[in-house]
């Protein structure tokens, strides 16, 4: 006789009467659109342009290309010195697959009904993956171990001079740089702004202000993500958004199926039932990675505490 927990496991959703199976496959299409969509909006406020897919069994990596010019001054006639290319191939850090798993029981459905337990769950469970990248991301750009540090008076000054060397840096090493997205202490935004008339967006919690004194966005955070009296910024050219993409057919051969949305797969979701502890449990999949290409392309700069007054203004 089989063992009824193993085979629990094997519940295939082509088992399911048609209309469980839709149901199911409609709720994860719910979940992963509804990530995809502020993944979008995030990334359109960030101007991350293209995300970059890591294919299994690769290593990410980047080659870094200095060209040192020969003279120019060349007689008529004369054979045209080369100009040195040299190439540099520098390793990134690799994209962890992070995996999660939610269990919703039974008693919970039948105390509170499913559109709390199941849904209500779901939407918290997508809240805190996005916390997730987003606090990893917070961590590495309030790395000061290869950034651009400084010091500044007061508020405005400090993110005028961390727009200022981010440019700089990027100048330097004759690379565009279109746009300064820039990130603050909410704390110290909203005393610097007083009652100046700024309109604070929002948009899957995240704070920030549009076209604010030279940057693009200017993200306010909380404590827990960027101290008061630091302000940091970098150009949208330097943020690179890596990502393994869940539906990836090398996957697919260990018998898993999750499902993806969208042209970019960034978070895949899958929900089963599981009879031996009368459970329904879902499972989210996702390898994403924020970072910035050139290390020195992030500035952090700190001013003094009670330095973030100072005269308003976009």
């Amino acid at each position: 006789m089989s063992d009824p927990a193993v085979e629990s496991f094997a519940n295939p959703r082509s088992n399911l009467p048609n209309t469980y199976a839709e149901t199911i496959l409609a709720r994860e299409i719910d979940f992963v659109s509804r990530f995809g969509q502020n993944w979008d909006r995030l990334r359109e406020l960030m101007g991350i342009m293209r995300p970059i897919r890591k294919a299994p069994g690769t290593t990410l990596s980047q080659v870094k290309a200095s060209v040192t010019l020969a003279s120019g001054d060349v007689d008529p006639g004369k054979v045209i010195p080369y100009s040195t290319a040299t190439f540099t191939k520098v390793a990134f850090q690799d994209v962890d697959i992070k995996k999660y798993a939610k269990a919703v029981t039974i008693e919970e459905v039948n105390k509170y009904g499913a559109a709390i337990a199941v849904e209500k769950s779901d939407d918290a469970f997508l809240n805190a993956l996005q916390t997730k990248v987003m606090t990893d991301f917070y961590t590495f750009l309030s790395d000061d171990t290869n950034a651009t540090t400084g010091t500044a008076d007061g508020f405005q000054k400090a993110l005028a001079k961390a727009k200022a060397e981010v440019l700089s840096v990027f100048q330097e090493a004759n690379l565009t740089a279109t746009e300064v997205v820039g990130f603050a202490n909410i704390m110290d935004a909203y005393e610097y702004l007083g009652d100046a008339n700024i309109t604070v967006q929002s948009d899957f919690g995240i704070n920030y202000v549009k076209n604010f004194l030279g940057y693009g966005t200017l993200f306010l955070l909380s404590d827990s993500f960027i101290e008061q009296g630091t302000v940091i910024a970098l150009p949208v050219e330097n943020i690179d958004l890596y990502y393994v993409d869940p539906s990836d057919s090398e996957f697919a051969r260990l018998g898993l199926d999750y499902t993806v949305q969208g042209e970019t797969n960034l978070i895949g979701f899958h929900a089963q039932g599981a009879y031996h502890t009368a459970v329904g449990e879902s499972y989210a999949l996702m390898g994403m990675k924020l970072w910035a290409e050139y290390a020195d392309g992030i500035a952090i700069i700190t001013f003094g505490a009670g330095g973030a007054t100072g005269a308003t203004g976009a």
